[in-house]
């Protein structure tokens, strides 16, 4: 059974000036993002080795969420900014197999 909508984008930065435009740009919609009831995670992530790169991990409440989440001015804003810092951009919707914070452990 699915408990949300989960997705994680992979942005890779054009060079180290855009990796710093991109971020300011990101800081700027998170203010928005912070007010949408049905966005339950939003987090960005640095590979510790890729200073280019941002990894963005998405949790909603459903599709309906997600999809209210686009159509937010501050997500329009953002999407349509974001390619001039971008060398590639890397989508991958998640299918959830299960909650591990939630299941007892085992005995022993």
């Amino acid at each position: 059974m699915s408990s949300g909508y989960a997705l994680t984008v992979r942005f890779t930065m054009r060079d180290a000036t855009a990796a710093r435009q991109f971020d300011e740009l990101v800081a700027q919609t998170a203010v928005g993002i912070r007010t949408e009831p049905g966005t339950l995670v939003y987090v960005v992530h640095t590979p510790v080795s890729e200073p280019l790169v941002r990894v963005f991990y998405e949790l909603y409440a459903d599709q309906d969420a997600f999809q209210a989440h686009e159509e937010q001015a501050h997500t329009k804003r953002f999407l349509a900014a974001r390619g001039q810092f971008l060398a590639s951009t890397e989508v991958t919707v998640l299918n959830e197999l299960g909650d591990l914070s939630k299941r007892p452990e085992a005995a022993g």
